[in-house]
C-alpha cells in the first residue's frame, strides 16, 4: 500500500509562485509514474503534469512554460513548481502515483490564486 501526502498549497496573488510537494510512503518502490492533477469547482479532474522515473514529462497545454514537474526517485517525492500563476489555476491539486496495475491518490491541497 502507498500513501501520498501533499504539501505546499495556499493563497497567492496572480503572477506569484508556489511549490507543491508530494511524498510517497509505504511500498513506494513499485512506483513508475508520479504526477499532479487538479479539480476546480464544477469541473472534472484534469491532468496538470506527470513524470516518469526515467525523467520523461508531460504537461497540460494550459500550464506549459509556467509549471515544472520534477521527481526525486530516491525519496519517492514529486514536486510541482508553479510560476506566473493565474486565477484560473485555482483548484484542489491532487498527487497521483502509478505502479503496475495500481493507482494511488493523495487527499489534495488547495491552491487559490487571487486577481
Amino acid at each position: 500500500q502507498v500513501q501520498l501526502v501533499e504539501s505546499g498549497g495556499g493563497l497567492v496573488q496572480a503572477g506569484g509562485s508556489l511549490r507543491l510537494s508530494c511524498a510517497a510512503s509505504g511500498s513506494g518502490r513499485g512506483i513508475n509514474v508520479m504526477g499532479w492533477y487538479r479539480q476546480a469547482p464544477g469541473n472534472q479532474r484534469e491532468l496538470v503534469a506527470i513524470s516518469t522515473r526515467g525523467g520523461s514529462t508531460n504537461y497540460a497545454d494550459s500550464v506549459k512554460g509556467r509549471f515544472t514537474i520534477s521527481m526525486n526517485n530516491a525519496k519517492n517525492t514529486v514536486y510541482l513548481q508553479m510560476n506566473s500563476l493565474k486565477p484560473e489555476d485555482t483548484a484542489v491539486y491532487y498527487c497521483n502515483a502509478k505502479g503496475g496495475p495500481f493507482t494511488w491518490w493523495g487527499k489534495g491541497t488547495l491552491v487559490t490564486v487571487s486577481s
